[in-house]
């Protein structure tokens, strides 16, 4: 399993990536994700969230943590109000290094 550094460049790679699927193949089936105070329960509903968040760039500032569970710290900027933001991304994952568990937080 890659550590948390590995896994946070990954990660933020593949949001970017315009192969969708390369971001969706990080998470588990039973993925919930918490973001912008809505809960997304399961693979199709992350999948329902990703597609409407606008494009977006990120600058990875700091990544602390083990390979199940870490944070990631990354400047937010896009074509969004109040872009550049700074947001917190706390990550737990499974055996098999798929994200259980996503809350992204200001």
């Amino acid at each position: 399993m890659q550590d948390i550094q590995e896994f946070a460049e990954e990660y933020f790679g593949a949001a970017i990536d315009s192969d969708r699927e390369r971001y969706f193949a990080l998470f588990g089936d039973t993925v919930v994700v918490h973001d912008d105070g809505r809960s997304h329960h399961g693979l199709t509903a992350v999948r329902r969230w990703r597609n409407e968040v606008p494009s977006v760039r990120y600058d990875l500032r700091e990544v602390t943590g083990t390979a199940m569970a870490g944070q990631a710290v990354a400047e937010v900027s896009g074509d969004f109000p109040g872009s550049p933001v700074i947001l917190r991304f706390t990550f737990e994952r499974d055996v098999r290094g798929k994200i259980t568990l996503l809350d992204i937080t200001s």
